[in-house]
């Protein structure tokens, strides 16, 4: 334990330059730890401030109509606004707010995906068994996935993923999700990777 806790206080943070750093060199840690934002819910809109994910519609600021957000989420950790063939985050802060904002505009309420938990749960402070193992891949394959899709997703945004949750002493025991993920890999793809990464997490996220 005490050579594990010795690796991370040791971590120098160095890695590949990407266009989100304005470093020539390397990046720190806190490029990991992105955060999602600052949101304002209105009466029929949703104002965003700085948001991270340079794909999105929302970023880097953003007013979001009401009548633009074909459904949401809200149910667990992150909301989840869909709109556009787009997912923006929103703080679990505001679920209640969220809430009131659906009614108020006749905007439909969705379930949780679970699809990028059950992809990142290797990833999370708890021990991976056997039976979590085979308990995502069969959810994972009721929806879609493969388990040669999974191996290949796990294997590219493994190290990063450890980065995000362990370098940064987040220690995150319970649900690592799509803003998780994006956070992770904004930090080590170009602006240009970073995109692609993004649709395709997107479309990950949405799979049933």
């Amino acid at each position: 334990m005490w050579k594990y806790l010795k690796s991370i206080f040791n971590f120098k943070g160095q890695m590949p330059l990407t266009g989100f750093s304005t470093s020539k060199n390397i990046f720190t840690l806190k490029n990991l730890l992105c955060g999602i934002g600052k949101s304002e819910i209105r009466e029929q809109e949703i104002l965003i401030n700085e948001y991270p994910f340079e794909p999105s519609i929302a970023y880097p600021t953003a007013l979001i109509s009401a009548k633009d957000i074909e459904c949401m989420s809200v149910d667990f950790t992150v909301c989840k606004i869909h709109v556009k063939e787009d997912i923006i985050f929103i703080s679990a802060e505001y679920k209640e707010r969220l809430k009131e904002f659906a009614v108020s505009n006749n905007i439909r309420l969705i379930s949780q995906s679970w699809n990028w938990d059950w992809i990142l749960e290797p990833y999370l402070d708890t021990e991976f068994t056997k039976e979590n193992e085979e308990r995502c891949l069969a959810r994972l394959v009721e929806n879609g996935f493969t388990s040669l899709e999974i191996e290949a997703i796990r294997a590219e945004v493994k190290d990063q993923m450890y980065a995000y949750n362990f370098d940064t002493m987040l220690w995150d025991w319970c649900s690592l999700g799509l803003s998780d993920v994006l956070s992770a890999m904004r930090a080590k793809y170009s602006q240009a990777e970073f995109r692609v990464f993004y649709k395709r997490a997107l479309e990950i996220e949405k799979r049933t």
